[in-house]
């Protein structure tokens, strides 16, 4: 078979791997090595995804931040780095921390911590302390608002 036969294939492949759901391009580079392609055939079919609105890095970004944090309940943190591991402009990592709106944000994160707080069910309060805290920060919230719910749950409110 021809070069073209198989570059057009691999490039259907791709095609496909993209419309499924928004890939940022170090995903399909991974893809794209994976399957054995040469770097010059990589760079050309990312240029052809780019132009052809298969791959968009803005797109990609906004719909993770969204998914992230409606659906695995993250903060803005662990938003952050994740877009950062997958080599995410700061630009685009800003853009996509406004999809996620304020109010949403700050219910998502009352709902959360009270839950967990209940959930907890350590009688030492250190301990209950440092669980509460440590799950949130995992979950990628920030220090001042956790730090903030805490001292609420305590006093009894909610």
């Amino acid at each position: 078979m021809d070069n073209m036969g198989t570059t057009r294939e691999i490039r259907q492949k791709i095609e496909h791997f993209c419309a499924y759901q928004e890939r940022c391009h170090d995903e399909v580079i991974r893809k794209l090595r994976a399957m054995a392609v040469s770097p010059d055939e990589i760079d050309e079919i990312i240029v052809y995804l780019i132009q052809h609105d298969f791959l968009n890095e803005k797109r990609f970004a906004c719909s993770f931040a969204r998914g992230k944090h409606r659906i695995k309940l993250w903060g803005k943190n662990r938003i952050v780095n994740e877009l950062k591991l997958r080599n995410i402009s700061q630009r685009n990592i800003t853009v996509a921390l406004r999809e996620v709106g304020v109010d949403e944000y700050h219910t998502t994160f009352e709902n959360l911590a009270t839950k967990h707080w209940d959930t907890i069910a350590e009688k030492n309060l250190l301990k209950k302390r440092k669980k509460f805290c440590d799950y949130l920060v995992r979950k990628g919230f920030e220090n001042d608002l956790i730090y903030s719910k805490l001292k609420a749950l305590e006093s009894g409110e909610k």
